[in-house]
């Protein structure tokens, strides 16, 4: 069966799904995403997401395509239409599509271009890799200033995933004046002793829906959560580390540029906050 995708009001056979060559989407990465995971057919954080892509739509002047709660029905529709047990659904709002090419933003009579589509991903809770956890490089931080904004512009992000599966690892952590921002598409965290160390929300990285929860459970459970700067270096000698995004939850890091943490393996806050997670966002999930 073809996959049903979500274009402008509109459900589709991803074959019949098409936009136009001057959406500013496609010329300027002139829009905005969100992510949110599916598990048992339900969707996870998914109030958090809804108030971050209304956050990325203001900072950037742009109109909703829809009203935010009609934002849900079309969120349950494709999941029911693609049968998704566990997965991901992916929301794309662009500043539309105008008559021509044009660094200007277009007028109010120009609707913006709403695109869903879902990705089947089984077992996504249980993946093995969590069992192992991942290696991550560090690499320069070249992005724009606005990484709190969740914009299309990704080409970066993506090269670094390519620099460090040609470096073989797994992901790679962004570093801008000595300090890691972030990973790739997800958050970074270092554990010393029984502290939880993270960067502090800013322009400078993305506010993590996961981040949040994460922090909020682990802060519950009376772990002792810090939100500053770290460098490589620290990394380094952490204890242990991890990552949080909406597709990956806690994903536990076992070495930093080649250098393991610990026994280079998951240690004990990690694989402990990945399954508190799991367990409270499933009594939430919608």
């Amino acid at each position: 069966m073809s996959r049903i995708v979500y274009v402008n009001g509109e459900y589709l056979p991803e074959e019949e799904a098409k936009v136009s060559v001057f959406d500013r989407g496609f010329l300027f990465a002139d829009g905005v995403y969100e992510v949110t995971s599916v598990l048992g057919g339900k969707l996870i954080d998914f109030e958090g997401h809804k108030i971050r892509l209304q956050r990325s739509l203001d900072a950037l002047d742009m109109s909703a395509p829809e009203a935010m709660d009609d934002l849900l029905e079309i969120h349950r529709e494709l999941v029911a239409r693609n049968e998704i047990v566990d997965g991901l659904v992916y929301l794309q709002v662009t500043r539309g599509a105008p008559s021509d090419r044009d660094f200007a933003f277009p007028g109010d009579d120009v609707k913006p271009t709403l695109v869903l589509f879902t990705q089947s991903k089984p077992g996504l809770a249980e993946s093995p890799v969590a069992k192992v956890g991942i290696k991550v490089i560090s690499i320069e931080d070249i992005r724009w200033g606005r990484r709190d904004i969740k914009t299309v512009q990704l080409l970066y992000p993506s090269m670094g995933k390519m620099m460090a599966k040609k470096a073989g690892a797994d992901d790679a952590w962004m570093v801008e004046d000595g300090a890691v921002t972030e990973g790739t598409s997800n958050n970074a965290y270092i554990v010393k002793g029984n502290k939880i160390i993270t960067r502090g929300l800013s322009n400078d990285i993305l506010h993590g829906i996961t981040r949040a929860a994460v922090l909020r459970f682990a802060r519950e459970a009376q772990m002792e959560v810090e939100e500053r700067d770290f460098s490589i270096a620290e990394a380094k000698e952490a204890d242990e580390a991890f990552i949080t995004s909406a597709s990956t939850f806690v994903m536990p890091v076992v070495s930093v540029d080649g250098v393991e943490l610990g026994d280079g393996k998951p240690g004990r806050v990690a694989p402990r906050l990945r399954e508190i997670y799991l367990e409270e966002s499933l009594k939430t999930a919608i």
